[in-house]
């Protein structure tokens, strides 16, 4: 059959790891696909550095617009990242009645819902698993796998690069600062780690979970975000002593009251399997009615892992060139007229537990002092130690919270605050069992 021609966009790492995958693997993706897959044309700000990863035999030019408009493109798979210029490429993609294929988790967090309506309107596909989990087929999973249960939640390590830091703080004791250092020095984290650590990356996909989870709109403005960067040794340390690990994870949960999203440092039991994901690797847990808990773990990032997503959507879509487009699986998961208009919830009607850590003077009454606030606020305790502190007279009380909800948790640590006998601010960080 005649081959489909891809137009790519963006010969960075992942653009590159796509080459070399559909180079290598050409002869199982055509029997998989049906059909033989070449790059026909590919468009990269370096265009002399393109042609030595691509080679000879593939036309190279450095304004991206001009394959979208190639007649001759069938799939264009962008990988320019971003949500300026990538935008106005899907789009114009879109329009003139082209199949895509991206890794931008931001595009379709931040545009998603409008690309995905333009796309229905001309009958073309968007495919996108290459945005959430690097090499995991999470976002099939959760499209098709699941599509029997109703999902309850979802819980996520999707950012390699905090998982890394906060696995090193963990194991070497190293503060955040140095583990930053050395992740950039190994090419771990970028020049400028703020997207990463501060939980924007993690909210992206997180967004676009949420909405093939639940059936919902793209919502990423409201999601809660609270990175690493304030992270102490000191509490990664006591809650290792508890029995729990910090990780910063991303949540969805659909309630009576609305969706809960949110990326937070946050407690979870050693015993659990996703508790034990270290290093750069990603992990999702996905509950559902019907099956219960599945976890899904792999590579989140890197050249290759990333190319394997997005040449096996390239291979999904060139199955469906020959399938009725009524009859194509939703970009969502549910039919585009069945989504639904759920609330997010803000974070301070959340429902969690609490890791709380106070600085106080070391005399009778304080920590009943304390304790009194908390019950006050109806706020009961699961577990409480008292470490002593550098500071003669001084002491730092760690407890553990059962669940209750965040307005409540932040009117005691005000209270808290407030006593002549607690120094500084409470630390607190949220914690999930991910056993219900």
């Amino acid at each position: 059959m005649k081959p489909i021609n891809i137009g790519l966009m963006g010969v960075g790492t992942v653009g590159g790891g796509t080459a070399t995958v559909l180079k290598r693997n050409a002869e199982e993706i055509s029997r998989r696909a049906g059909r033989p897959i070449r790059v026909c044309m590919a468009a990269n700000r370096d265009v002399a550095r393109a042609r030595e990863v691509l080679g000879e035999g593939v036309p190279v030019v450095d304004d991206a617009m001009l394959v979208v408009n190639n007649p001759e493109v069938d799939i264009v798979v962008e990988l320019i990242g971003g949500d300026t210029i990538a935008k106005e490429l899907v789009l114009k993609a879109i329009e003139n009645g082209k199949h895509v294929v991206t890794a931008n988790k931001k595009l379709l967090a931040v545009h998603g819902n409008e690309i995905f309506a333009r796309a229905q309107e001309k009958g073309v596909m968007v495919a996108f698993e290459a945005a959430v989990a690097g090499g995991i087929p999470i976002i099939k999973a959760l499209r098709e796998g699941l599509s029997a249960n109703r999902i309850e939640w979802i819980a996520g390590i999707i950012n390699g690069t905090s998982n890394f830091i906060l696995t090193e703080m963990r194991d070497k004791g190293a503060s955040f600062a140095d583990v930053l250092a050395e992740a950039q020095r190994l090419g771990y984290a970028e020049a400028d780690p703020t997207f990463d650590i501060e939980g924007h990356d993690a909210g992206h996909k997180l967004t676009i979970m949420a909405a093939l989870a639940f059936g919902i709109p793209m919502q990423f403005d409201s999601c809660y975000l609270e990175g690493i960067s304030k992270l102490d040794g000191r509490d990664i340390k006591y809650a290792e002593e508890l029995g729990y690990r910090v990780k910063l994870l991303g949540f969805t949960r659909r309630t009576d009251a609305g969706v809960e999203l949110r990326v937070h440092p946050t407690l979870i039991p050693e015993s659990q399997l996703i508790a034990n994901v270290n290093g750069v690797m990603n992990a999702v847990l996905a509950k559902g009615d019907a099956i219960g808990q599945t976890l899904h773990y792999g590579a989140g990032a890197g050249a290759l892992p990333t190319a394997s997503a997005v040449v096996a959507d390239i291979v999904d879509v060139t199955r469906l060139l020959t399938a009725d487009p009524e009859h194509r699986v939703p970009h969502l998961a549910f039919q585009p007229d069945q989504l639904k208009n759920l609330p997010i919830l803000p974070i301070d009607e959340v429902y969690s537990s609490y890791y709380l850590r106070i600085g106080a003077a070391d005399r009778a009454g304080v920590l009943a002092n304390i304790t009194g606030l908390l019950a006050e606020n109806g706020i009961s305790i699961e577990a409480l130690i008292q470490k002593g502190s550098a500071s003669e007279g001084n002491a730092e009380v760690v407890i553990l919270t059962h669940r209750v909800q965040e307005r409540a948790i932040n009117a005691a640590i005000a209270a808290i605050e407030a006593l002549e006998s607690v120094s500084g601010k409470v630390v607190r960080l949220r914690m999930e069992e991910l056993n219900d």
